[in-house]
């Protein structure tokens, strides 16, 4: 009779003996992992060792927005600075338009004298002629003047076949 039922049971007992032995498996790990959690070992530390960190954390918490802060005043005064020059810049051609004057050649004119005072024996360059790179009579849909590359349209009707 036991034969019988080893024969007929054997497997499904041998795939049931198995899953079991994975849960235990699983749950003795999950009873070690809850044991050994941080809030746990906290609670066994002593108490100037955690208040220690805390410190820590809060010095290097304001030594980090001391930084930011520091970073944030210095992008500021470099605002200030763009938007004076900004503002410089729109009185000089208000008053240069007020005299009747270009004020976009005003404006190259201080750049030329601000370049020619760093360099005296700076000469402006003069642009070489180039020559454009098509013809004039070139027309891109009528096929010629172009290169030996040409379009053409494919045949008409069903695709080749027989």
């Amino acid at each position: 009779t036991v034969g019988s039922v080893l024969s007929s049971y054997g497997w499904y007992m041998l795939l049931a003996v198995v899953a079991v032995y994975l849960l235990v498996q699983k749950v003795s790990r999950s009873l070690a992992r809850s044991s050994a959690r941080p809030g746990a070992a906290e609670a066994a530390e002593e108490p100037d060792v955690v208040v220690r960190r805390q410190e820590a954390l809060a010095a290097a918490r304001l030594r980090m927005q001391e930084e930011l802060n520091a970073q944030a005043e210095k992008y500021k005064e470099k605002q200030r600075q763009l938007e004076e020059e900004r503002r410089r810049q729109k009185i000089a051609m208000w008053e240069s338009m007020q005299e009747g004057k270009s004020y976009k050649g005003n404006l190259k004119l201080n750049q030329q004298e601000v370049e020619s005072g760093a360099s005296a024996s700076a000469v402006p360059k003069s642009k070489p002629n180039k020559k454009p790179l098509r013809g004039g009579g070139y027309n891109p849909l009528s096929g010629e003047g172009g290169g030996t590359c040409s379009w053409r349209p494919g045949r008409r009707g069903p695709s080749a076949g027989g």
